[in-house]
């Protein structure tokens, strides 16, 4: 093999992965932290917020870092929050969400059954960001968890995949590429457009009965690209551009899960439409 072969091959992957990185600047070294408040499996539900929200972090995040934000925005609010970590490699802490997304999914389904046996609800409602905003939708699928659920709110979702800003474009010049992000990081791989695990996904719709969906969109995404690739089609569906609501709001893939509290406004109101108050700029004060 040419020298050069050998380097563009784990060069592409790495590319790829860089393109990917959900991992919160906060820093990882706060997964190990107490989560402040959430992940209280004494909270009972209220009769004002009376569904138990579940945090879904993205790839290469984790239960705490992608959350500090928006956990407790919503606490304050009244609500009972928890967040998992699932995606778990072995030998890779702190950075999770890189298993193959059926098994996440599954993982996915068990912590929403602690939860509610916990909270004594009946149903829960979910919040993702990247790919925690899409795999629910396996769950809600395959998994039965159309049951379990009332709302899913995805930021950012990678619901029909993404070209990563068209670097998926130059796997088919390095061979070897595609089954090299297969073999070490699978959720990467099933979140490229086109994807055998995508096509099983959205087949036959992108929505199931019973559950409402709310997705946050960004226009300055540059890692689920294009933007528009995240909004969802089918009945109880609300797409959402941030910019159309406030042309000031600059986030990005990141900022809009992290700290964007015109986002977490409209994530508030998505759990709670019968009270939904309208999202400005001024919406960051809130």
């Amino acid at each position: 093999m040419l020298p050069w072969k050998r380097v563009a091959r784990p060069l592409a992957a790495l590319l790829l992965a860089a393109a990917a990185v959900t991992v919160p600047t906060t820093g990882a070294h706060a997964a190990a932290s107490s989560s402040s408040g959430w992940n209280d499996y004494t909270c009972k539900p209220s009769a004002a917020h009376p569904r138990p929200v579940v945090l879904v972090h993205g790839t290469f995040g984790n239960s705490v870092d992608n959350w500090l934000g928006l956990a407790p925005y919503l606490k304050h609010r009244g609500y009972c929050v928890f967040s998992l970590d699932y995606g778990q490699l072995a030998g890779v802490p702190l950075f999770h969400g890189l298993g193959p997304i059926e098994r996440s999914a599954e993982q996915l389904d068990a912590f929403v059954d602690k939860v509610l046996a916990a909270t004594g609800a009946t149903k829960a409602d979910l919040v993702g960001h990247s790919q925690g905003g899409m795999m629910p939708r396996y769950y809600l699928k395959f998994l039965g968890g159309a049951d379990e659920v009332n709302a899913l709110v995805g930021i950012a979702p990678s619901n029909h995949g993404t070209t990563l800003g068209g670097l998926t474009n130059l796997l088919p010049y390095f061979p070897g590429a595609g089954d090299l992000l297969n073999e070490t990081t699978p959720a990467l791989a099933q979140q490229i457009t086109g994807s055998a695990f995508l096509t099983k996904l959205n087949a036959g719709g992108d929505t199931v009965p019973g559950v409402r969906y709310t997705v946050l969109a960004t226009r300055y995404d540059e890692v689920v690209t294009p933007y528009r690739s995240q909004y969802l089609s089918g009945p109880n569906v609300r797409n959402v551009l941030l910019q159309d609501l406030c042309p000031l709001d600059l986030s990005e893939h990141l900022a809009i899960a992290l700290f964007d509290r015109i986002a977490f406004h409209e994530v508030a109101n998505a759990l709670d439409p019968a009270n939904a108050r309208p999202t400005t700029c001024a919406s960051v004060f809130s």
